[in-house]
C-alpha cells in the first residue's frame, strides 16, 4: 500500500512545466511554427508570381530585361497599361477583356442550367435506363478534350457560329464533370424536405428550384467558379473559331503581344496581370461557397 508523504517544512513544491500549465503537449509550439511556415511557403509560390507580374509590368523593358533582374522598379511607369487599356488600336486588350468576360459568364450559366436539371434527373427521378445512362455520361470523363475539337468545329460551323460568342459559351456547356458533381451533391441531401413538399402538393419543378437548388448553393458556387475558369483560361479552342481580331478573348489575343523580333516583357506583363485580375476577384467573394462546396456533404445541422 502506497504511504502518502508530505514535503518537508519550508520547501515550495516545483510548478509543473509550462506545456502542462498551458494544456499544450510537448512540441506543440514547434509544431505549430512549421504549420505557419508552411503556409507561408505556399502563400510565396501562389502570390509570387502574380506581385513579379505587376512589378515587372510596372518597368521600362530595358529594366525589365536587365541581368541580373532587379526585384522593385527603379523609376515605376504604367505606359504598359496606357497602350493596353485602350478601345482601339493594334492590341485592343481591353476588347479582348470584355470578350473573355462575356464569354466566360454565358458559358458558366450555360453550364449550371445544363448541369443542374441533368444531375436533379439523375439523382431523384426513377426512370429505366438512368443507372446506364450516369455510366455512360461519366465514361466521357475519360475522353481527352482534343477528340471533341472537330467534331465541335464542324457543328458550330454548321449552325453558323464561327467568330461569335457563341461558339466560345456553348461547346461543353453540358459536360460530364458538371452533372457528375452535381448528382452527387444531390444525392446527399436528405429527402424529407421533398417529401413534405410533396405532401403540400408541390410539383417537381418547384422542388428543383425551391427546396433543391436553394440547399445546394455551395456545388452551385463551386461549379460555377470552375466553369467559368475554364471559360477564361481556355487557349486552342478559340484560336480555332475566332478569325477577327476584335473578337478575340485575352488569352487568345495576348499571344499577339509577343513581336516576331523584339518582346516588350512590360506589356506581356501587364496584359497577363490584367487576365488574371476577375479570376482574383471571382475568388474572393466566393472562396466561402467554394471551400464548404467541396467540404460539406449534406446538410448543415
Amino acid at each position: 500500500m502506497a504511504v502518502l508523504t508530505r514535503p518537508p517544512a519550508g520547501s515550495t513544491p516545483h510548478p509543473p512545466p509550462a506545456a502542462q500549465r498551458s494544456g499544450r503537449p510537448p512540441g506543440g509550439l514547434a509544431r505549430q511554427g512549421m504549420f505557419w511556415l508552411f503556409l507561408l511557403v505556399l502563400t510565396v509560390i501562389f502570390i509570387g508570381p502574380i506581385v513579379w507580374m505587376f512589378l515587372t509590368s510596372i518597368k521600362t523593358n530595358p529594366e525589365a530585361t536587365s541581368v541580373p533582374p532587379t526585384l522593385l522598379p527603379s523609376s515605376p511607369t504604367f505606359e504598359a497599361y496606357e497602350g493596353l487599356l485602350q478601345l482601339e488600336g493594334s492590341y485592343p486588350v481591353l476588347r479582348w477583356f470584355f470578350n473573355s468576360l462575356m464569354a466566360a459568364t454565358l458559358h458558366m450559366a450555360l453550364v449550371l442550367a445544363v448541369a443542374s436539371t441533368a444531375a436533379y434527373a439523375l439523382a431523384r427521378l426513377h426512370f429505366r435506363g438512368r443507372g446506364v445512362l450516369f455510366v455512360v455520361i461519366v465514361s466521357t470523363l475519360f475522353v481527352p478534350g482534343f477528340v471533341f475539337l472537330i467534331p465541335n468545329y464542324l457543328i458550330i460551323d454548321q449552325l453558323g457560329w464561327l467568330d461569335t460568342v457563341w461558339a466560345l459559351a456553348v461547346p461543353g456547356a453540358a459536360g460530364a464533370f458538371g452533372v457528375f458533381f452535381l448528382r452527387q451533391f444531390f444525392a446527399m441531401l436528405p429527402t424529407e424536405l421533398e417529401e413534405a413538399a410533396l405532401i403540400d402538393g408541390a410539383n417537381q419543378w418547384e422542388i428543383f428550384t425551391r427546396i433543391v437548388l436553394p440547399n445546394s448553393k455551395p456545388a452551385l458556387a463551386t461549379l460555377a467558379v470552375l466553369s467559368f475558369l475554364s471559360n477564361w483560361n481556355d487557349f486552342i479552342w478559340p484560336i480555332y473559331v475566332l478569325f477577327s481580331p476584335e473578337r478575340l478573348t485575352l488569352p487568345a489575343g495576348l499571344r499577339l503581344l509577343q513581336g516576331a523580333y523584339t518582346t516588350d516583357y512590360p506589356v506581356i506583363m501587364a496584359g497577363a496581370f490584367v487576365a488574371s485580375v476577375p479570376v482574383l476577384i471571382l475568388f474572393l467573394f466566393t472562396q466561402r461557397y467554394v471551400i464548404e462546396g467541396v467540404s460539406r456533404s449534406g446538410l448543415k445541422g
